[in-house]
């Protein structure tokens, strides 16, 4: 989700250390502007570990190696997707587009007059993470994605100028997740319609809240005194995909929904509810559940990881309370040796954390049905990175480390919905925006992307650190690491992959260190089966083309060889667009990709008198449309080589 800088959440006053302040002098390398020095010092621990090694893939493309096989896309300010030479595009399932439920399949009318009844059946707004489930290998599959927010400029037809239950309604309809079935025709890409398994999820849609705090009295409600009934899902940012076959899709900026109080307590202080928070989307002047004051307990029961079975549209989706409450930016899947389901997820908020939980169960032959309760049972950790190059897994469990009833943690559930509060106690490292995560499936390697943080360094607030290793950090990094053993180690060695930034920049902190194109802001993450890494970005709209981005006017996606570091421009995105959700294909010769929120002007809302004013993308005409773009070679070849 693109983001005013300066209105990034920033709720954590913690004084645990970073990086953690125990030692001075690496502490005065990073202030006196030694970075290139200090940072390669961190490389040594996993010095070659990028290699390929014993590691294997369940996909034959491994076989193809890393390399990376074309020609950089030059950066310019377009209003266009633009691919390398060889390469072509195919936008399918934009917002508005039916889903594809039989009988209900609504066309989409450019002046925004849908009503929210029809938006319930089309496509949501601001796509975002996805995934690819195929039916019939690589030709035929269940695409799910995200919608993660909504421009209410866009989204009706006199923007917010009024306001009404019915555009709340068509608010609400529009986030979530859409279930939509394709199939590959020759060269491109069919959506099929009507689809037995066409679905959407909204904020308005039944779920089960499960796991150790499910039925906490911190998640009880007037509307649902048992504590496990809850409605919706909302602000869905990135994604996770399971090995039996479901979805997870992470609730991020919850906060954002909810009008606060003036006198917030602590606990919602720590979680950034506050006074005005509602006048974003006005849900809470027709939804009265969204009101603070009225419904303290409602908003702990969003910023979940939710769990999804694409294959049964009629099974109800459930918030698995286990892998602990935060602003989840993503939730990368991997397995243990034995088996056991491994989750890292990032949380996207300043100075917040990095987590992993790690299941207690194997998983087990028989899809989601047999593993219907797997994420319900396991540990969760909360990560320190140390000045050394090392790190440490916290256990995120009652009675250790200080989580006791005398500071708020008297069970499991406390920990879990208190998961900032618990991980401040623990002496976490404060991230810079940790969002995607991915998982090097030849190596096991973790990448996770730190966005950026303007803040950090400045007066008042947590210094500079070896993982978070820039003042104004502008740019952000990419951070990696290898666990000690098996996925579910407790501990860690970690460099960095890269310092994003634009080496023409003349503050040494934007400059950045890539082998490479620039780029600033990365977001989205994948690693492909045969091991590269694909990187796309998220620059701010009121920041694109200005200041350390005079040279970036346009967002971007690139691919990574990590064994030897070379970064290279794949994609452009239309203008005010932020490139997101990456999917691809089993065979790796088609590669999904999401464009959000294009046309999207520096305000974030646009104006519904001028709503072409920014982008004319996908259409041309009528409105800017977040869309599913279908990339292809022309030659039938494997993405990337």
């Amino acid at each position: 989700m693109a983001k005013d800088f300066a209105r990034m959440e920033d709720s954590n006053p913690s004084g645990n250390p970073t990086i953690h302040d125990v030692s001075d002098p690496q502490r005065r390398v990073f202030v006196r502007g030694g970075l290139a020095a200090a940072v390669a010092g961190l490389f040594g621990p996993l010095a070659g570990c990028a290699s390929t090694g014993s590691g294997s893939s369940n996909s034959a493309v491994s076989g193809l190696g890393r390399a990376i096989g074309f020609k950089s896309v030059p950066m310019t300010a377009v209003d266009q997707v633009v691919v390398p030479e060889g390469y072509r595009t195919q936008v399918i399932y934009r917002w508005g587009d039916p889903t594809g439920i039989a009988g209900r399949m609504p066309a989409f009318k450019t002046d925004a007059s849908d009503s929210a009844d029809d938006q319930a059946l089309q496509a949501g707004m601001h796509h975002d993470g996805m995934a690819f489930f195929p039916l019939d290998g690589s030709n035929r599959g269940l695409l799910v994605l995200n919608h993660e927010y909504v421009d209410d400029g866009l989204l009706h037809t006199d923007g917010m100028k009024t306001w009404s239950a019915a555009k709340v309604r068509k608010s609400m309809h529009a986030h979530g997740v859409s279930v939509i079935e394709l199939r590959r025709d020759g060269a491109a890409w069919q959506q099929v319609l009507p689809s037995r398994f066409a679905r959407r999820i909204t904020a308005l849609t039944p779920m089960t809240l499960t796991g150790p705090a499910a039925g906490h009295p911190m998640l009880r409600t007037a509307g649902d005194p048992s504590g496990t009934q809850v409605l919706g899902t909302f602000n869905n940012c990135a994604n996770g995909q399971t090995p039996w076959g479901t979805y997870l899709t992470c609730e991020e900026n919850f906060a954002d929904y909810f009008e606060g109080t003036a006198t917030p307590d602590a606990h919602q202080k720590r979680w950034g509810l506050k006074k005005g928070n509602g006048a974003k989307y006005r849900w809470h002047e027709h939804e009265e559940r969204f009101d603070v004051a009225k419904h303290p307990n409602e908003s702990n029961r969003y910023g979940w990881v939710v769990e999804i079975d694409p294959q049964d549209p009629s099974s109800t989706p459930r918030k698995r309370t286990a892998l602990g409450r935060a602003a989840h930016e993503g939730a990368a899947v991997a397995l243990t040796d034995d088996g056991r389901a491994v989750v890292y997820m990032g949380e996207d908020s300043r100075f917040d954390y990095i987590y992993k939980f790690v299941s207690c169960d194997k998983v087990r032959p028989g899809g989601a049905a047999a593993n219907r309760d797997l994420l319900d049972h396991g540990t969760l950790y909360v990560g320190r990175f140390d000045v050394d190059g090392t790190g440490e897994w916290l256990p995120l469990v009652q009675g250790k480390g200080g989580l006791v009833a005398d500071k708020g943690f008297a069970t499991q559930g406390d920990v879990l919905i208190k998961s900032r509060q618990a991980s401040d106690i623990l002496g976490a490292t404060k991230m810079d925006r940790p969002e995607w995560t991915t998982v090097d499936p030849l190596t096991k390697e973790v990448y996770c992307t730190l966005t950026n943080n303007s803040n950090r360094g400045a007066p008042g607030q947590p210094f500079m650190d070896a993982a978070n290793p820039r003042s104004n950090n502008t740019m952000g990094q990419i951070i990696r690491w290898k666990e000690s053993g098996d996925l579910d180690a407790t501990k860690f060695a970690w460099n960095h992959l890269v310092l994003a930034g634009d080496p023409k920049q003349t503050r040494y902190e934007a400059q950045g260190n890539v082998k490479g194109d620039a780029f600033g802001s990365p977001d989205g993450l994948m690693v492909d089966a045969r091991g590269v890494l694909w990187i796309q970005t998220d620059v701010s709209t009121s920041t694109l083309g200005k200041g350390e981005y005079t040279n970036l006017p346009n967002n971007q996606m690139l691919a990574c060889d990590p064994t030897k570091g070379e970064i290279r421009r794949f994609l452009l995105g239309p203008a005010g667009c932020e490139i997101t959700g990456l999917t691809a294909t089993p065979d790796l010769r088609t590669l999904f990709i999401n464009i959000q929120h294009p046309g999207e002007p520096a305000n974030e809302r646009s104006d519904p008198e001028r709503p072409l004013a920014v982008s004319k993308w996908p259409d041309g005409a009528g409105r800017p449309r977040s869309a599913t773009v279908v990339i292809t070679k022309i030659d039938g070849g494997v993405i990337g080589t």
